[in-house]
This record gives structure tokens, sequence and C-alpha cells, in this order.
């Protein structure tokens, strides 16, 4: 904390009280304004890294927030982007909202966008856009030319809320999320052939927004899925246990093999984040018996269909 050191021999702080233990010059208070914007960007990070040793050593801390103050959910928002981002990495010159929007990024592009943030002085608002920008350009560079009469998406969806920051399970800790604006932006529409079927994961917090996502890529809603995972999953108005597979067409594509499976499927989720069953992967393929298939924001290759994601 070098600014911080620098004003310790003129001015002394309480938890209620700065003041000046001789006359300053107007160079040294304006130090001390320097060293308190350098302590308001350290905060978090401290109390994030602190977090993260009492977990190590004593276990999980929810009996912390009601001692200190903090909510829970602002303590796990701190402890999981200190872990995100290694100190090594952290700028000095930058606040903490800085550092949180890189903290999804890979450790070198943690570097390269916090240094870029320095450099050019951007703000927290204009970071978030170089790296939106960089993804979709990233993204629509990679995407194959071929036409595909299935189409299998479990988009990155953007909530834009803390539970994206948190590590309950938001998504930003596993990826790199995309607005609605920048997942309608994608050229879907030029993926599919005339007559074509999508197969799109959501969620119910966004089962209005995607909608738009669904029409930009040149589909109409026909029907969905329910997959109910079994195990709760904490929620902002109820425990939410279920995810939606949506079924949306383009020109005519009816199923091939007329067989109707229950549109609830009760498979319970395993611990990594966002992984769908392959039994939905079956159910697809039995159900569209012929034609090219690609997956969407895939994790992995499949055999027999083409992918498409930043994780291959």
């Amino acid at each position: 904390m070098g600014e911080l050191a620098k004003i310790e021999s003129f001015c002394e702080l309480s938890t209620t009280n700065l003041s000046f233990k001789r006359d300053v010059s107007k160079e040294e208070w304006m130090d001390v304004f320097k060293a308190l914007k350098q302590v308001e960007g350290c905060v978090q990070f401290w109390i994030g890294d602190c977090l993260a040793y009492r977990q190590q050593k004593w276990g999980m801390y929810d009996d912390i927030a009601e001692e200190i103050g903090y909510s829970k959910e602002t303590l796990k928002q701190y402890k999981t982007i200190s872990e995100a981002i290694e100190p090594c990495t952290r700028v000095h010159d930058l606040g903490y909202s800085h550092h949180r929007e890189v903290a999804a990024l890979p450790p070198e592009k943690q570097e390269l966008f916090l240094n870029m943030a320095v450099d050019e002085g951007l703000s927290v608002r204009e970071l978030r856009a170089k790296i939106r920008n960089e993804r979709k350009e990233i993204k629509l560079a990679s995407l194959p030319d071929e036409k595909y009469r299935i189409i299998y998406a479990d988009p990155p969806w953007s909530y834009r809320d803390k539970q994206d920051i948190s590590s309950l399970g938001g998504a930003t800790k596993h990826y790199p999320t995309m607005s609605i604006d920048e997942l309608c932006s994608m050229p879907i529409m030029d993926l599919a052939q005339d007559d074509a079927v999508l197969f799109l994961w959501v969620t119910s917090p966004l089962l209005n927004e995607c909608f738009a996502v669904i029409e930009a890529w040149g589909f109409n809603y026909k029907t969905s899925f329910v997959w109910d995972k079994v195990k709760h999953n904490m929620g902002h108005y109820n425990s939410v246990r279920h995810e939606l597979l949506l079924i949306c067409t383009r020109g005519s594509c009816t199923p091939d093999n007329v067989k109707l499976f229950d549109s609830v499927q009760s498979i319970e989720r395993n611990e990594n984040h966002s992984e769908k069953p392959e039994y939905f992967r079956e159910i697809i393929e039995t159900l569209y018996t012929h034609g090219r298939k690609i997956e969407l924001f895939a994790r992995r290759k499949v055999e027999g269909w083409d992918v498409f994601g930043n994780e291959i």
C-alpha cells in the first residue's frame, strides 16, 4: 500500500475520523485522497482473500455475515472474484469494479484487459464494452460455413444481477456470458436450412427475453421440454429445480420419427455448472434421424455433430 504508507507521517486515521498531525502542503493533501482511493479499491479484495483463508482452514463462513454486517451474497461475490484473479494480476491503479469485469476471463486475458484499462484510461463501462466486442468478434469469426437442419443451443445467458457474479452458481464465474443483443446479433439464421429445427435451452428468468433471440435467429416457437433436475436450486422467488428446452422451427420441420416423449424429464443434475443431460441429445437424435446437426456453445465434440463453442 504505497499511497497509504506515504501519509502515515502526517495523517492519522481512525474508524470515525481523519486528522492531520501537522500542517501539510497541497501536494501532501492530494496524497491523502490518492491513499483513500487506493483503500477504496482494495477492501473488497482484502475481504475476499480473508474469506478464502477462512474456508481453507475452517470451512464455510455463513456466520460471519451477521457478525460484520455484510450480506452473504456480497461476501460470496468478494471471495469469488478474489479467487478468480491472482494477486500478481491485480492492478493497484484500478478499482475493484474494473477487476470484477475481467474475473470470468482466463488469466492472460485478465492481464491484457486490466493493462488496457490503465493505458487507455478506460471507465468500467468502456472496459466492459471492449471485452464484449472482442468476444463477439471471436465467436462470429469461428462460426462454420455450413447449413444445418438440426441446431441445438445452450447459450451463455447473462442475468445482469448479483447471481451472475456470486459463488452460488452465477454464470460469469464459469464462462463469459452474452447479452440478449449479442445473441440476437449472431448470424444463426445463416446456419439454418430453409426447413430446420432449433432446440434452445433457457431458464425461467429469461423465458420472456429469449423469444427475441428465437425471432432474430429466424425460428418460431412450437413447444418445450421441462428438465426436472430433482435437486433444488436457490432462486429469488422459489426453489428452482427445472430448465426449459424450447423447440422452435423454421419452415416445415416436424420430427422424422413420430415418437412422443414425456414433456417432463426428471434427471438429477450433476455438479458441473449448466451441464445438460445427454439424454436430451438422444431425444433429438431419435426424433430427427437425418440431416446435418450442430451444437452451439458446445463444451465437447460429439460424434455426428458439428460444434461451436469457446470451450472446444
